[in-house]
């Protein structure tokens, strides 16, 4: 058996690992540096990766498109939710912004990035909001 032949058909080398993911071997070793792929089974060209290491990989690929950050993906993949800190505005930045106009002289901003909210989650806080604003006000 040659040294690119996986050892079993849910093993895989480095070669055989970056062609399924289609990326670069620098890419997947980086990866693996910075603690976004688990380290593979074995060291050196006896280095083992498994099926999970392809899915990560295919995680990090997906994300990364999306214009997810490395630090956020680390986050995601290993199950960590910490809350999302505030970033500078740099130069030439765009943020997307909803403002919710709960009465007259009542507004708030909701930046869902830097929050961490979903779609469905900045709905809801949403309705939450112009209930409790309702009952508030029929209250008095």
């Amino acid at each position: 058996m040659n040294k690119t032949t996986p050892t079993s058909p849910e093993e895989f080398t480095l070669a055989d690992l970056c062609v399924l993911a289609d990326l670069p071997v620098r890419t997947v070793r980086y990866y693996v540096q910075i603690g976004l792929v688990d380290k593979p089974h074995g060291e050196t060209r006896a280095a083992r990766y498994r099926t999970h290491h392809l899915e990560q990989l295919l995680l990090v690929k997906k994300w990364t498109a999306a214009g997810v950050s490395l630090d956020r993906i680390r986050e995601l993949l290993h199950g960590e939710d910490p809350p999302v800190p505030a970033k500078p505005h740099a130069a030439g930045s765009i943020e997307v912004r909803s403002h919710l106009t709960v009465a007259n002289g009542i507004e708030i901003v909701i930046e869902p990035g830097r929050a961490g909210l979903t779609p469905e989650q900045v709905r809801e806080f949403v309705r939450s909001v112009m209930q409790a604003y309702a009952a508030l006000v029929e209250k008095h």
